[in-house]
């Protein structure tokens, strides 16, 4: 017997016997009737009784009940397969020739009595197969790779013989005409079908048989509807001829709720659950109360609970799938306590927010917003580009099928991109190519970690690469030049040691043969129109940015009103508006933006507070050397945004004294803008990981970290080794910085 056969054969016996038990299930069909009958009989007696037994029923009553079904022999589960065809009217299919076109049949499936398949017939009338929504999908996505403009669709739907994209007679599932309705569900379920051919006679294993007569065509659908309707019909009849029959099963339903909902709570995950509950409506209830009573506590220990209000945050951010709260929620949430505790009890307030911390909340959510919109339209942009099947551009190249080989080829591609894009940009157009390539998700998301590793190393060589390299180049800490040539050896060894630890993690497989790329085909020239235009509003992001000076969220938010317009004008009267901005804008992840507005939010007030401007000078005091400052500086960037870190650093050594290209200057970009990458939470390419691919911090700590810290310590390492020689250090022929 074939794996199909048996698969169906098992499901139907399981439907059989789990009905037979049910009051208001199916009579039993002769082919399966004596699976459990015995078990059936007693099971309605014991119900019955159940609730009969406290009622006002007459002993004749109860002799009628026992004698009877709920539902009639012929009807519900029972009910034979032609009924069903009856009942839904019309044959349930439209019949085609073989020699047919696609957009004929479809055009005859859409017009016809009461059809939603196909049968495709071949000259001498004999059954070639079946045409359903899934061969459509098959014939859409063939389409897609051979065609590149509308007209060479349309030519192509008009001209494809339908008898290509059958699904065959040999591989039908059927039904004869003898089956009930519950063999049919087991039958479909068992082989994940939605439509079944009703035949006069078929195979041993539900197969089409060249002698077998085609009767018509039936859906799930079809079959429930008429079940479902059956059920109630029967119910309803019963319960009008003994009153008591509609409360008592209720009455008895109610009660065992309440034991499963008893016996639930006793689980151990129940159990923790309780916990977390009322350990957050403690916590809840104890903060409201603080600070609605104006705690005099609050007031002498701000520092101390804006500190605390920080870690407990944290920890709901590390821990969200422990606790199962949203990251963003608590983002917001941990924002607005440090913000309240800020501005109405730290320093001596009076309760009130003063004008001087309204002007800080305000200056601080504006470089926020900055961010934000940045890539709100920065996610626009890629969005629309795929659509539009842009990066064929760059996929087409990708020929590689070894999954390790493929991790380098994006490693590198990422790590150069994000030297003249941005890393934030670069990680959003990276993870929107990796879900094209990699169709496994563990997979994606440690080919994702790995651009958010390489897109910071990306960053740190240039000016326009990373927000701390731009902030001190902006303030004359750093030159072009010097950086480019200083920075970039360091930086593509913290890549190439951070990817040589992770790609071991890496396993061959086939699967990215069943990645969602299409073979290699030229894009069309929308397409191409489209991709170059998307490319052109990123990479004049920092030209606009230093030509006008203003921020760079004005030149993406400008760039996607160009996409905007551009794309309205190529699709001018069409009615899709799948290629337009306002879909892209639609799939945008909202819950991922806020995360981000809380985040850094939060690091902000801790900012304008002044406690990393006093953990920058405990660590200057207790640090023995200024290498071991910009190291700790950049693991603390692993945790704490470095954008606060490196300006509350560039507060305390004077540019006079440490000159432009100082070593200090060049070190604190390397560990700051590569730092980051250690944990997921310590950059912006790694917020929008978890944004995108719904990335945890634990799963980043436990598969991720301890490589990305392997290149953060090989980039310091070559940076120092690099600086001694470059000064002579080495050579005896300098001086000591």
């Amino acid at each position: 017997m074939t794996r199909r056969a048996s698969l169906a054969s098992a499901a139907a016996a399981t439907l059989a016997a789990s009905n037979a038990n049910v009051v208001l299930g199916f009579a039993p069909s002769p082919s399966i009737r004596g699976l459990n009958q015995q078990h059936a009989a007693s099971s309605f007696s014991s119900r019955t009784s159940a609730f009969m037994s406290s009622s006002d029923a007459t002993v004749d009553d109860l002799a009628a009940l026992s004698a009877i079904k709920l539902t009639p022999e012929g009807f519900g589960f029972s009910s034979p397969i032609g009924r069903i065809l009856k009942s839904r009217g019309g044959m349930g299919y439209y019949k085609a020739s073989a020699s047919d076109s696609v957009i004929d049949v479809m055009e005859g499936i859409c017009d016809g009595d009461n059809a939603d398949v196909a049968l495709v017939f071949d000259g001498e009338d004999a059954l070639m197969g079946i045409f359903t929504d899934a061969d459509y999908i098959r014939l859409a996505t063939e389409r897609s790779a051979a065609t590149q403009s509308e007209k060479e669709s349309a030519a192509f739907m008009a001209t494809a013989p339908i008898s290509d994209y059958v699904t065959p007679s040999d591989k039908l599932i059927c039904v004869a005409e003898k089956d009930t309705a519950s063999q049919a569900v087991a039958i479909m379920t068992a082989n994940n079908v939605r439509h079944t051919v009703l035949v006069d006679e078929c195979g041993p294993d539900f197969s089409y048989l060249e002698k077998s007569v085609v009767k018509g065509v039936i859906s799930m659908q079809d079959l429930l509807r008429v079940i479902q309707s059956d059920e109630r019909l029967s119910f309803d009849k019963l319960s009008q001829k003994f009153p008591g029959l509609a409360d008592k099963p209720m009455e008895q339903m109610r009660e065992e709720m309440k034991s499963k909902a008893n016996a639930l709570a006793s689980d151990d995950e129940t159990a923790k659950r309780d916990i977390i509950r009322a350990a957050t409506a403690i916590l809840s209830a104890g903060s409201v109360a603080l600070f609605v009573t104006q705690s005099e506590w609050l007031g002498s220990h701000a520092e101390l609970t804006m500190i605390g209000i920080f870690v407990l945050g944290y920890v709901g951010i590390i821990f969200e799938e422990v606790f199962e709260f949203n990251k963003a929620a608590v983002a917001l949430l941990m924002s607005t306590g440090l913000w309240v505790t800020y501005a109405d009890f730290y320093g001596g307030s009076s309760g009130l927010a003063s004008e001087s911390v309204l002007s800080q909340l305000g200056e601080q959510l504006a470089e926020v917003s900055d961010i934000c919109f940045f890539l709100l339209a920065a996610s626009a942009i890629v969005e629309v580009v795929d659509a539009h099947q842009g990066f064929k551009v760059v996929t087409n190249q990708i020929t590689t099928k070894s999954k390790k080989g493929l991790f380098w080829v994006i490693g590198f591609l990422t790590f150069f991109l994000s030297a003249i894009l941005n890393n934030l940009t670069v990680t959003i157009v990276m993870v929107s190519l990796l879900r094209k390539l990699i169709p496994d998700d563990d997979d994606r998301r440690l080919f994702g970690a790995m651009v958010v590793v390489a897109a910071n190393a990306g960053g740190v060589w240039t000016p326009i690469g990373d927000v701390t390299t731009t902030m001190l180049w902006i303030n004359n800490q750093l030159s072009t030049v010097p950086t480019v040539t200083q920075l970039f050896l360091p930086s593509i060894v913290c890549l190439v040691a951070s990817l040589a630890f992770l790609v071991n993690q890496v396993e061959e497989d086939a699967s990215l043969s069943e990645s969602t790329l299409p073979p290699p085909s030229p894009l069309a020239a929308r397409g191409q129109v489209v991709f170059w235009a998307g490319i052109a509003c990123l990479l004049s992001v920092p030209i606009f940015a230093e030509l006008t000076g203003l921020p760079p969220y004005l030149a993406m938010l400008t760039g996607l009103g160009a996409m905007w317009t551009l794309t309205d004008i190529i699709h001018m009267g069409e009615e899709n508006e799948e290629m337009k901005v306002p879909a892209a804008l639609s799939k945008l992840d909202t819950s991922g933006i806020l995360f981000f507005l809380g985040i850094l939010m939060s690091i902000g007030v801790l900012d304008k507070s002044g406690l990393l401007k006093d953990l920058a000078i405990f660590l200057n005091d207790n640090l023995p050397s200024q290498d071991i400052i910009a190291t700790v500086i950049g693991i603390a960037s692993a945790l704490i945004d470095n954008v606060p870190l490196v300006a509350a650093t560039m507060g305390m050594y004077d540019i006079a004294e440490y000159g432009t290209d100082d070593k200090l200057w060049q070190l604190i970009a390397l560990c700051a803008g590569t730092g980051g990458s250690i944990l997921v939470i310590g950059s912006a390419s790694g917020v929008a990981l978890m944004g995108l691919e719904k990335v945890d911090f634990l799963w980043y700590a436990k598969k991720v970290s301890l490589g990305a810290a392997v290149g953060y310590f090989a980039g310091i390492a070559t940076y120092l080794a690099q600086n001694a020689i470059l000064s002579g250090a080495l050579t005896g022929g300098g001086v000591s910085p």
